[in-house]
């Protein structure tokens, strides 16, 4: 596997960084949580205009041509600049779901809405019961006089608070299916709150709300699924390297300038070698993130495998990592004013996402024994 960027994506990642950079510090940030969304409309905006949305599409699909990489680049940088902006939700889980289904007006029109910024949409597919495993579908789907109509409960959709539509999972018989859903529709019942990290999610009811449009009919959803969430898995995993990259710099740069005894606490071995254990975790995951990537266009056995993986090691060293940068600070790294605590709150929130470390470890364990 070649590790060394193209031009086209060495000029991405330089794009995002500068903006991350110069308009994303964390006052920006605590601006952004501040709207009615919980993200910046502007900002969302600028992503669309940059490109960003549609950066890791291909062009077939409605994209720029780029693919998983891409996105990759994009989310590490906003993982080290804490970006809340719903971009793992939106541009990468519901797109990559979306562009793996077969094509249809009704699908391609949402991309073409997505990518261009137009409108915010958001897989609800996550239920209480399910903990991880995206094989797990409880709501159930029926037909009344032609019209689709959904019952039961999605939980932790993220980004649902500010999407205009719901791409809703739901089970029609012995398998499942994709329907397009507007949250404004009756039956429909949206419970938004904040999440630990301060990103904004809901759980949804349903109750025998009317279906807007089939996207995929029970047969061609669970595959799209699958790989949509292979791509949010391995971008967010990407997002946790930005993380703990940031998190290993405050916690050195505060170690260099506080002192004990009249010595920067930076001179003592015992902290040394704690900051090059953190560093030694971020980049276990950076490698195996690597892997991840280039087994998105694996046959299915093999991704399961290496995305179960990826997720264990980089979900253990996210919180070995954002604890003891918490831990370097002292008392000042539990306080809200102090970015690092702030890392530590992203970095757990991202472990225990799409299922959490022991979850992956018994789905390794499964894999080639009829699990999927």
């Amino acid at each position: 596997m070649d590790f060394r960027l193209s031009s086209e994506q060495q000029a991405l990642a330089d794009s995002v960084a500068s903006f991350c950079a110069r308009d994303y510090g964390f006052e920006h940030r605590r601006l952004s949580l501040a709207n009615e969304g919980g993200f910046s409309p502007d900002n969302w905006k600028l992503f669309a205009e940059l490109g960003w949305l549609g950066a890791g599409l291909g062009e077939d699909a409605g994209g720029y041509g780029g693919g998983a990489v891409e996105n990759a680049i994009i989310l590490e940088a906003f993982g080290r600049a804490l970006v809340v902006e719903p971009f793992l939700a939106c541009a990468v889980l519901a797109l990559q779901t979306l562009a793996a289904l077969p094509k249809c007006d009704v699908r391609d029109q949402l991309i073409a809405d997505i990518v261009s910024g137009e409108k915010l949409a958001v897989l609800a597919h996550n239920e209480f019961e399910a903990r991880g495993d995206v094989e797990l579908v409880g709501m159930t789907a029926f037909q009344d006089n032609g019209q689709w109509r959904l019952n039961g409960t999605k939980q932790l959709v993220l980004g649902a608070p500010a999407a205009d539509w719901l791409i809703v999972s739901a089970r029609a018989g012995p398998d499942v299916g994709l329907f397009l859903v507007a949250p404004s529709t009756a039956g429909v019942e949206l419970v938004p709150y904040r999440t630990l990290d301060n990103m904004r999610a809901a759980d949804i009811h349903f109750a025998e709300a009317p279906v807007h449009a089939v996207l995929a009919l029970p047969g061609a959803a669970l595959p799209a699924i699958r790989l949509g969430y292979a791509h949010a898995m391995t971008a967010m995993c990407a997002e946790a390297v930005g993380a703990m990259d940031a998190a290993i710099l405050l916690a050195r740069d505060y170690l260099k300038t506080r002192q004990q005894f009249g010595t920067p606490l930076a001179g003592f071995q015992a902290l040394q070698h704690r900051m090059a254990d953190m560093l030694v975790e971020a980049e276990m995951s950076r490698s195996i993130v690597f892997q991840g990537l280039a087994s998105l266009t694996d046959s299915e056995p093999e991704r399961q495998k290496a995305i179960a993986a990826m997720k264990i090691v980089v979900s253990s060293a996210a919180m070995f990592v954002g604890r003891n940068a918490v831990q370097l600070h002292g008392g000042i790294g539990m306080t809200e004013e102090h970015p690092v605590g702030h890392y530590y709150k992203r970095l757990f929130v991202i472990a225990g996402l799409f299922g959490g470390e022991a979850f992956h470890l018994s789905r390794l364990a499964s894999i080639g024994t009829g699990f999927w």
